[in-house]
């Protein structure tokens, strides 16, 4: 008979006092931002321990990736986390690049760039409407959530596809910048500004808001560093490290812009952090816009990049060139390589070892939201049960992700 998964309903968690009850928080709970199970140990209301069951999305991804070949891989980036599908096609078209030795001309690395900061600035609007909406500030919600719409928009002219685009991929882009992208860009980064401002003034001195976040879920930077967090949670800590800085890739040591941190590292500080850091997005799609480059957007090698469309109907080589990889794929050399790329979460990577066939042998990515979520092992320790929504919130994470 065959046996389906499911995720234990037993776990070893043991009482650590007499006066303590164990509460259930999920794995159904909405403010969970998932299918999570929350083990919280209280004390009256306050909790003296909690533990993060994880497994009820089990979808193995990591493992059917290595029956694909590279290029058929990248449908699988987009369903981990799906609020950041252009940051993962990136991370993993990089990784296998480097397997490559493939270089991506200019103008590929820009539109990029493009892609890449319009995502993380969509992830930051789901991230600050579900959190408010958690808190009880549903307004914020509806502002900025149609600001999503608006690159959700974007993203449909360039891909025909919303969500999940599948665009950037080894050797480049699927194509150019379609037209009127570049209008719709320019009508976005003159909106946007003005109306997160909006949502600022709404949240940012709110008595509520800050009775809910000020001094919740504080977490020092050496602890955010050795429980491996990234992204904004390190950030919101003092920890002044964004991979875009730090290794540059894809032509960012090419653009201005600050790396925000914050002194406190509560839910606030997260808050402030994520805030600035959609600001600091639009400077860099604002840069790449003006200075985008003429040329080229894919690598020249025909043998890990398709040939133009138009070729086809002239050109017998090209056709040829087309099918191979579309049926055989490509064949990197055996080794391996990772490439880490700044996500909106955090570190986002990919783990390739390479057997020199069409398929990875190894492929494993580095997830942000996995790193991130022990924090709230750590986080929650002293506060109220209610204050868990809060924090979970701020840590920002996409159980697609972790339960790869």
């Amino acid at each position: 008979m065959s046996q389906t998964f499911m995720p234990s309903t037993e776990t070893v968690f043991e009482r650590t006092g007499e006066n303590t009850m164990v509460v259930n928080m999920g794995p159904q709970h909405p403010s969970t931002h998932g299918v999570l199970r929350v083990i919280c140990e209280l004390e009256g209301e306050v909790i003296v321990s909690c533990k993060c069951q994880i497994g009820y999305l089990h979808t193995g991804m990591e493992k059917e990736a290595e029956y694909q070949q590279y290029h058929k891989c990248v449908v699988m980036t987009d369903r981990m986390d799906y609020l950041n599908a252009n940051g993962n096609n990136l991370a993993h078209a990089l990784a296998v690049e480097k397997l490559l030795g493939c270089e991506i001309p200019k103008r590929g690395q820009y539109l990029r760039v493009i892609l890449a900061e319009l995502s993380r600035i969509a992830s930051h609007c789901v991230w600050l409407g579900t959190h408010g909406l958690d808190l009880g500030a549903m307004t914020p919600f509806f502002y900025i959530m149609q600001q999503r719409e608006n690159i959700l928009d974007m993203f449909e002219l360039f891909s025909g596809v919303r969500m999940m685009p599948s665009w950037i991929v080894p050797g480049g882009l699927r194509g150019d910048m379609p037209e009127g992208f570049a209008d719709k860009l320019n009508a976005f980064l003159k909106e946007f500004p003005k109306e997160l401002e909006v949502v600022e003034n709404l949240l940012v001195g709110n008595p509520i808001w800050k009775e809910r976040t000020y001094d919740v879920g504080v977490i020092t930077g050496k602890d955010a560093l050795e429980l491996g967090c990234s992204g904004p949670i390190a950030r919101a800590s003092g920890v002044e490290w964004d991979l875009r800085k730090s290794n540059p890739y894809s032509s960012y040591e090419d653009f201005d812009f600050k790396v925000p941190v914050g002194d406190r590292g509560d839910v606030y500080d997260r808050f402030l952090v994520r805030i600035a850091e959609m600001k600091e997005s639009c400077k860099i799609l604002r840069q790449a816009l003006d200075g985008l480059p003429e040329g080229p957007w894919n690598t020249s090698d025909r043998k890990i990049a398709p040939p133009p469309r138009h070729e086809l109907d002239n050109s017998m080589e090209s056709l040829i060139h087309h099918f191979k990889l579309y049926t055989e794929g490509f064949h990197p050399p055996v080794g391996e390589a990772y490439a880490g790329i700044e996500g909106s979460k955090g570190e986002l990577g990919f783990y390739i070892i390479s057997d020199g066939t069409n398929r990875p042998y190894r492929w494993h990515e580095r997830p942000s939201s996995f790193m991130n979520l022990k924090s709230l092992e750590v986080l929650a320790i002293g506060h109220l049960i209610a204050d868990v929504i809060a924090i979970i919130g701020s840590i920002d994470i996409v159980l697609g992700e972790i339960d790869r």
